[in-house]
């Protein structure tokens, strides 16, 4: 019986917050490591099924970065990264086209059905018009067909939505001439968020959050204010892979998003503790007050 009633407080924990987010639009981006386990790609649907259910309106964008990375080796290219970003060739935007919109992106819907949570699969290059990406501190640096993301036709995933259906969105854009890119999972689902007014972005990440301390999971930054970002981008706190999603974070919050959340993928229905406790269990990054 106790065992029963501890269930039942967990509901009531999670009531004004279900109540608070009801018909909201939450953008949940995953990737990285956690596509490599089933148990943890099929915790984070279930968490997403839930939303769903209880009201909210989850948009899921997701990578897929080491399926593409298997599927180039066996083509004998050899992936190569420059500053976190895939340097992707003729060759290797058609496998990273193949993989996320054929192979991972209908995976993951079906999932979501079978969870009783209707989806339906969108190829990013249908609704992420981009620019190809350039870094003004490195000119002379070619990444070939990667893009940042220039517009966002947020029309066929607000038509889901409205029709009680997840969005599930391949990283994928395309110029004005129809050629398609590689862009990074995290600055498309800040585009997304920023374009539809979500009301939270949470990226699931390899790591609890933003540490303190990068070798110690304990040094959990809980919330971070805008105002302290760029002292701790100076430090070196902030860098690498936790670059885009920082920087995604803080444009999405200009943008009118309420918060944004990093949390660990790795941990069993993180997206649910974090979203539907008192608590959480990530690191969430807001506005100034």
């Amino acid at each position: 019986m106790k065992a029963v009633i501890e269930k039942a407080k967990v509901l009531v924990e999670a009531l004004p917050h279900i109540q608070r987010f009801k018909g909201e639009t939450v953008v949940v981006k995953f990737g990285g490591s956690s596509m490599d386990h089933m148990n943890v790609v099929r915790d984070i649907l279930e968490d997403v099924a839930f939303m769903s259910c209880v009201g909210l309106r989850p948009v899921i964008v997701h990578g897929g970065g080491k399926a593409i990375s298997a599927q180039l080796k066996l083509k004998g290219v050899q992936p190569r990264f420059v500053r976190g970003l895939r340097v992707t060739d003729d060759e290797t935007v058609r496998v990273v086209e193949h993989v996320l919109n054929k192979a991972v992106n209908p995976e993951l819907v079906r999932i979501l059905n079978e969870l009783g949570c209707p989806a339906r699969g969108i190829h990013g290059e249908d609704i992420l018009s981009v620019t190809k990406h350039r870094d003004p501190e490195a000119p002379d640096l070619d990444w070939g067909w990667v893009g940042d993301v220039a517009g966002v036709d947020d029309l066929p995933v607000r038509a889901y939505l409205e029709a009680g259906i997840t969005p599930v969105i391949t990283p994928l854009g395309s110029d004005g001439e129809g050629q398609v890119y590689n862009v990074n999972a995290d600055s498309a689902a800040a585009g997304l968020a920023e374009k539809l007014k979500a009301r939270k972005l949470v990226f699931l990440s390899d790591v609890p959050g933003l540490l303190s301390d990068p070798e110690d999971r304990k040094s959990l930054i809980s919330t971070l204010h805008f105002s302290e970002v760029e002292d701790l981008i100076e430090r070196g706190i902030i860098g690498g892979g936790m670059l885009p999603k920082i920087g995604g974070a803080l444009k999405a919050i200009k943008a009118g998003v309420r918060k944004t959340h990093i949390i660990d993928a790795a941990l069993p229905h993180s997206l649910l503790l974090e979203l539907f406790t008192d608590r959480g269990v990530g690191t969430e990054i807001v506005a100034d007050e």
